[in-house]
């Protein structure tokens, strides 16, 4: 037997097949490094600008770091910049785009994955993948001219006014379709991925199909779920081109009346950026931190609730 082995596997093939693995393997670590490298590089720049208007010395005028994490007014001719109101803002739109948008996409991949015919299901995987590559600024334009008129139709029905369809709402509205297709698409591949034979013994214990959809599939794929609204969310949090198109830009605030205009941390970002040099410009970096801070802080939340779901009685 050790001969037969000894013929099986030859000297020549092993070695090759060794230094095949090891240039793999420095070339997986190559592109880490890269991408890691990049990552910390990015953050160290948005740092390094983003706390000079806090710093003593700064030759455009020192910002109180309170008053900026704090404030209620945003307006940048009068040198105020207060981006408290401003992260509420946000908070509010992205989780009420991810309130909208996650149950309809989970419950769109477990049709596709599920219940769909066969003939059908290739044809919404397509659809949901052309969603998702759709660009921003198109998405932007259809929410000026298609949401924006829902929403102001909508405003006068109940005898409220708004600044031409532009609001809060607008941008939930905006931000759910966007999201959309992230979630879906990554809710599809975590349900295939769940061991068909945990359905079948779930049937053979009595359950009924849709008890089994619900009880053992999405709880099994809820890992991958909520990985997909972690990166929907995260879309939501940087959507600037888009939002701003519907948003409004209110100086104040927060905002938590649905028809008024709002403001976010990315449309405050790119509104009014002229310069590359000054205040108005190292302060949208400053601006930038805090928005890297929600986001960590907002994964936190959900990874906290994946564990909490499908834990419980």
């Amino acid at each position: 037997m050790d001969g037969n082995l000894r013929d099986w596997i030859k000297p020549g093939q092993a070695v090759r097949k060794q230094k095949t693995d090891r240039a793999v393997r420095t070339i997986f670590f190559l592109a880490a490094l890269v991408s890691g490298s990049c990552i910390v590089l990015i953050t160290a720049f948005i740092l390094m600008k983003g706390i000079q208007p806090f710093l003593p010395g700064y030759a455009y005028g020192t910002v109180s770091l309170t008053d900026f994490l704090f404030g209620s007014l945003w307006r940048q001719d009068q040198g105020i910049y207060g981006v408290g109101f401003i992260v509420i803002n946000t908070l509010i739109s992205a989780f009420g785009a991810l309130l909208l948008s996650f149950p309809v996409s989970v419950l769109t991949a477990l049709f596709i994955v599920k219940i769909a015919p066969k003939a059908i299901k290739p044809v919404m995987k397509t659809v949901v993948e052309l969603l998702a590559s759709i660009p921003s600024v198109v998405y932007g334009v259809f929410a000026s001219g298609v949401i924006t008129a829902m929403v102001r139709a909508l405003a006068a029905s109940v005898g409220v006014s708004t600044a031409g369809g532009s609001s809060l709402l607008a941008v939930i509205l905006l931000l759910a379709i966007m999201i959309f297709p992230t979630i879906t698409s990554l809710s599809i591949t975590a349900i295939e991925a769940v061991d068909h034979d945990l359905e079948l013994g779930s049937l053979a214990l009595g359950a009924t199909a849709t008890q089994t959809n619900f009880k053992v599939v999405l709880t099994s794929a809820k890992s991958g779920i909520f990985a997909g609204a972690i990166l929907g969310i995260g879309r939501a949090f940087g959507e600037a081109t888009a939002v701003a198109m519907v948003a409004g830009n209110k100086l104040f605030g927060p905002t938590f009346n649905l028809f008024d205009i709002t403001r976010t941390l990315t449309s405050t970002m790119l509104a009014g950026l002229k310069e590359t040099t000054g205040l108005d410009y190292d302060i949208r970096f400053s601006v930038g931190l805090v928005l890297m801070a929600v986001i960590l802080f907002s994964n936190l939340i959900l990874n906290l609730v994946k564990k909490k779901v499908g834990n419980m009685d």
